[in-house]
């Protein structure tokens, strides 16, 4: 008889937002003796199919923190009521900022965009219900939170650091689909820049794959793909970043060879549990 896997020390709930959409949470907590010491948490955007990933590398890493520099923490992974990896229409969603329709971008086969524009109803529900929620669950220290997400996730990422920069201490934007909104992002970026600094200066991983921006053929998908120049736009915005105010931002870079869109995830969220989940 086949039984449904199970990660230890995970748990799934599913819980609807007071704008009435429904989310899925898988939450992955250590073991842990002292109760009342307060833990780290890192929110994976895309939860589905991030948190296994997430959660396995956590479990692993952080039973030697002496050697990984990885600590123990709580891993909670946002995700969708389905059993698919991803929610591709309801992501698009709520991981995009609100954009005049004649200033959406080309999608490569022409169609016209699903919904978009949920950014700011997405952060809402993180800031006001599901942190919270969190909060309360466990013993968290906030100024060791952490949001990572990848590819529409990423812009998320970078759209709630310029815009909500006290949400979390540490933000990792992985693949960032910049290309979809630059000029917005740039603008909240400059703002950001001129803005003052927080309580503790916040923390930025900008990563994505040395082969991202690769399409070699001359079909439409290659040339959108050319078009978004994602290696050079992450690049581009973690110089622009560096020269910030130490005492608001410090960035750093990782360009991992060989790897594409898809095959970079897995590195990109190692990488995010030695950034976020570091000795403090």
């Amino acid at each position: 008889m086949m039984a449904n896997a199970v990660i230890p020390g995970a748990s799934v709930r599913d819980i609807r937002s007071s704008a009435g959409r429904e989310y899925r949470i898988f939450v992955w907590q250590p073991e842990h003796d002292a109760a009342s010491e307060s833990l780290p948490v890192l929110y994976l955007l895309d939860g589905n199919g991030s948190f296994p990933i997430a959660a396995a590398a956590a479990a692993l890493q952080s039973r030697r923190p002496e050697r990984t520099g990885v600590t123990p923490a709580v891993v909670v992974g946002i995700g969708y009521p389905t059993t698919s990896w991803l929610d591709a229409g309801r992501r698009t969603f709520d991981y995009t900022p609100a954009l005049p329709q004649d200033l959406l971008p080309p999608r490569p086969n022409h169609e016209p965009w699903p919904a978009t524009g949920g950014a700011e109803d997405f952060l809402d529900f993180l800031t006001h219900e599901l942190c919270p929620q969190i909060e309360h669950e466990f013993s968290i220290d906030r100024a060791r939170s952490a949001l990572f997400g990848h590819s529409f996730g990423g812009l998320l990422v970078l759209h709630a650091l310029f815009s909500r920069p006290a949400l979390f201490r540490s933000y990792i934007a992985a693949s960032p689909s910049i290309w979809f909104a630059r000029e917005r992002l740039l603008a909240q970026r400059e703002r950001f820049l001129a803005s003052a600094p927080q309580q503790l200066p916040r923390r930025l991983l900008l990563t994505v794959g040395s082969l991202e921006q690769i399409g070699a053929g001359q079909d439409p998908h290659d040339a959108w793909v050319r078009r978004n120049r994602m290696v050079e736009n992450a690049s581009e915005l973690a110089g622009a970043l560096s020269g910030a105010d130490a005492a608001l931002l410090a960035v750093s870079f990782t360009e991992f060879a060989d790897e594409d869109h898809g095959s970079v995830l897995p590195a990109a969220i190692s990488r995010a549990l030695r950034f976020a989940l570091g000795a403090a």
